[in-house]
């Protein structure tokens, strides 16, 4: 079919369930199917719960070995797998290949509700807790919850003061890496957010929202003399003349 060549009878066996799209191998709990019993055993882990691959450094486990390989390159800072257009690397393949859709634009990976689309599989993921309301990730010390892991991460650095990501120009440090990404923005010069009316540009999301000027919204308002104003720092002002 395709040439390609094994060293083991066993597994031309097993390559050649891709050509003939035979899937042999039954689980008992939930009827999936595999090509190969690896596959098979390796789903049976989920429903048994059984880790038996386990980190030397920080006793972490898992299912797969493939899994703890590419999580044992958290401790040794190994990056292989590089990007052509930018040159940024990733610990495993699958991060690769989410970074990339940057590059090219693909976006597979849509929501059912919204249409929204997402380069990676993770992002969709969150952003469906916004039609669910799903929020499983709870932080021990405050017990706010998150819709994804990344955001209950960054969110911990408040209790710890832990600001790891830090810029290269100004040395400068965030809890949260989306607040680098926007800092460095300062020293770019980057303005991604537009106003569709005046072409206005702004380097935060939270800046293009607070400029109301051609809606006029003006949603901050005086508990003393009901004026208002579009800006909470005008509000903010202005209640200092009544405390003159």
């Amino acid at each position: 079919m395709c040439n390609k060549t094994f060293i083991r009878k066993s597994s031309l066996k097993v390559h050649q369930c891709v050509h003939t799209g035979e899937r042999p191998y039954r689980c008992d709990v939930c009827n999936k199917t595999f090509s190969d019993r690896s596959g098979l055993k390796a789903l049976q882990r989920i429903h048994t719960g059984e880790h038996p691959y386990g980190c030397d450094v920080c006793n972490k486990t898992f299912i797969h070995k493939s899994s703890l390989k590419v999580h044992q390159r958290v401790h040794t800072g190994e990056r292989p797998y590089g990007c052509d257009v930018c040159n940024k690397t990733f610990s495993d393949r699958g991060s690769l290949k989410a970074h990339q859709r940057i590059h090219t634009g693909e976006r597979p990976n849509g929501c059912d509700v919204c249409n929204k689309t997402f380069c990676a599989r993770c992002s969709l993921k969150a952003h469906q807790s916004i039609h669910t309301g799903e929020r499983p990730y709870g932080c021990d010390v405050c017990n706010k919850t998150f819709s994804d892991r990344s955001g209950l991460k960054a969110h911990q650095h408040i209790h710890t003061g832990e600001r790891p990501y830090g810029c290269d120009v100004c040395n400068k440090t965030f809890s949260a890496r989306g607040g680098l990404k926007a800092h460095q923005r300062v020293h770019t010069g980057e303005h991604p957010y537009g106003c569709d009316v005046c072409n206005k540009t702004f380097i935060y999301k939270k800046n293009l929202k607070a400029h109301r000027v051609h809606t006029g919204e003006r949603p901050y308002g005086c508990d003393v003399c009901n004026k208002t104003f579009i800006h909470k720092s005008s509000l903010i002002a202005h209640l200092r003349t009544h405390t003159l």
